[in-house]
């Protein structure tokens, strides 16, 4: 696939009472598809004219092209050929491969499903077995895992993964249970962090940045971000303190962060960057380093994946720490522990620092902002909208993101969860969180608080970007080649008074550390 580097598009912004405007007619244009689509049958002419054997070979033919997808990790187009090929022919194995499918596309639902199905059609096919333990492993199903993985090893006692992937079940109940006993009583990890700090020693040995005092300058952040892209450690004394200067100043931020006009106008809107430090530094490089002049919003899912995820947190807290105004740091879903544990960072900070430092990261994320409104025109957020209608921007405002509860938790993991569908109306979401909400939601939204458009990220886009529902919903996604393997573009976005600018771009070369390097062997 040819990629062009560093493009730029523009488009226009729209105006608020162009959504208003348009919102009844795209409610009726929605009902009227909705009644004139047609019902299919699951039978279309085409199967129920062919024989037995004309199916078996129809379904071969989208199953070997299928898997010509999923080796180039075109999950997308695999799942798309996988269902072709189960609607001429069904078999365990397609299911199981379409479950794997969904799996790397981390829809979990799906994935369970066709594993379920896969079981169900053939008892004996083992990787069923493994397809079930992993869905429900990453949903957080572990006695079912578990479950899945003792009866594989039922059929096959001596299978060396199965045993491997049940002993992980047991520690994950284990450290579950432990985690629900201590969790009444738990004490911030950044209680008595001061006195902690001041008694901790640097090193005459210690060659890199010095924090001196609570105030961090330009210089230091300068020195800081070069001698992380040379892969050495800042010292952990300086860690905490970064980590706690960060905590007291998002403490005092609001849940929703709005965000005045003068600052819009000159802000860059950047998506996921998922532990790629080397192209968030070229991100820097392109479109220039963060300043009062140069303001930036990072949407979210800074870490896990990529294997520089505590670089790319460290370099961003201290750029909030020195720009408070200027840097602006949304919650994505990964910032979180049930993710972290899976998906490498809580690995990559006890591999570099200390389970301490962890427990920092861990509490600091809970207190990010959840979205932002820009120019009372723009909500920025990492993933979508609730499902339930009528939520207003003060409903997102009151809601205690550091320890959330009832129809808190639900409109939270909306926000960081949900994504958008071509189709009207509501659906749950696939990943088992959150929920798949269509334009008519979006426009609704959108009029019901005054504003003209969402910018969300949270999924990987060829191109880094996507623009929805002519330009009412845009996904800006700044990780390209996504785990080394995707092979997409990253964007970023630019508001002026007229236009909207985003800006596409490509990898950058990295150390030999791959990503994933830091998380166990889960899935």
């Amino acid at each position: 696939m040819s990629l062009t580097k560093n493009k730029s598009i523009t488009i226009p912004r729209r105006k608020k009472d162009a959504t208003i405007a348009v919102i009844k007619q795209t409610e009726i244009e929605l009902k009227a598809v909705e009644e004139q689509t047609p019902k299919l049958s699951t039978e279309d002419s085409d199967i129920s004219n062919l024989t037995k054997e004309e199916c078996i070979k129809k379904s071969d033919e989208f199953k070997t092209e299928a898997n010509r997808y999923f080796t180039d990790q075109k999950y997308e187009f695999a799942i798309e050929l996988y269902s072709k090929a189960i609607k001429y022919h069904p078999t365990a194995i397609l299911y199981a491969n379409r479950s794997f499918s969904n799996f790397k596309r981390e829809l979990f639902i799906d994935a369970l499903q066709d594993a379920q199905k896969s079981n169900e059609l053939d008892p004996n096919y083992l990787k069923a077995y493994y397809r079930l333990g992993s869905a429900h492993l990453a949903l957080g199903n572990y006695e079912e895992a578990k479950n899945n993985f003792m009866a594989l090893l039922k059929k096959s006692p001596n299978d060396l993964e199965g045993r491997a992937k049940l002993k992980l079940c047991n520690n994950l109940i284990n450290a579950k249970l432990f985690e629900d006993a201590i969790s009444v009583t738990t004490e911030s990890a950044f209680k008595d962090i001061e006195s902690k700090i001041q008694s901790m020693v640097v090193e005459d040995t210690y060659k890199g940045p010095h924090l001196h005092g609570d105030q961090v300058t330009k210089e230091f952040v300068k020195e800081l971000v070069l001698y992380m892209k040379d892969q050495k450690f800042l010292h952990k004394k300086y860690v905490m303190k970064l980590l706690m200067l960060s905590f007291n100043l998002f403490k005092t931020l609001p849940t929703l962060v709005d965000i005045d006009h003068e600052t819009t106008m000159k802000i860059t809107i950047c998506g996921d960057t998922h532990g790629q430090y080397y192209d968030l530094l070229n991100i820097f490089e392109i479109n220039g380093y963060p300043s009062p002049d140069k303001p930036y919003l990072f949407n979210g899912d800074f870490v896990d994946r990529g294997s520089f995820s505590f670089e790319v947190m460290l370099c961003l807290l201290a750029y909030k720490l020195l720009y408070p105004n200027h840097m602006h740091l949304t919650r994505g879903n990964h910032e979180s522990h049930d993710l972290n544990k899976f998906y490498g960072f809580q690995g990559e900070v006890l591999h570099k620092y200390s389970e301490t430092i962890y427990s920092q990261f861990t509490e600091l994320f809970t207190w990010f902002p959840l979205a932002f409104i820009l120019d009372n025109d723009f909500m920025v957020v990492h993933g979508g909208l609730p499902g339930k209608e009528g939520v207003t921007l003060d409903d997102i405002r009151k809601i205690n993101r550091n320890s959330p509860s009832g129809a808190d938790i639900e409109l939270l993991q909306c926000l960081l969860w949900s994504d958008p569908q071509q189709t009207p109306g509501v659906a749950p979401s696939s990943r088992g969180v959150g929920v798949y909400f269509g334009p008519d939601v979006t426009r609704k939204f959108l009029k019901n608080n005054n504003l003209s458009t969402i910018i969300r990220s949270h999924e990987v886009k060829e191109n880094g970007y996507q623009i929805d529902d002519d330009g009412t919903l845009i996904t800006v996604f700044s990780a390209p080649n996504y785990c080394d393997q995707s092979g997409n573009l990253g964007s970023f976005i630019n508001i002026d008074k007229e236009n909207i600018k985003i800006t596409t771009f490509t990898a950058v070369p990295h150390p030999n550390i791959g990503p994933m390097a830091y998380a166990k062997n889960y899935f």
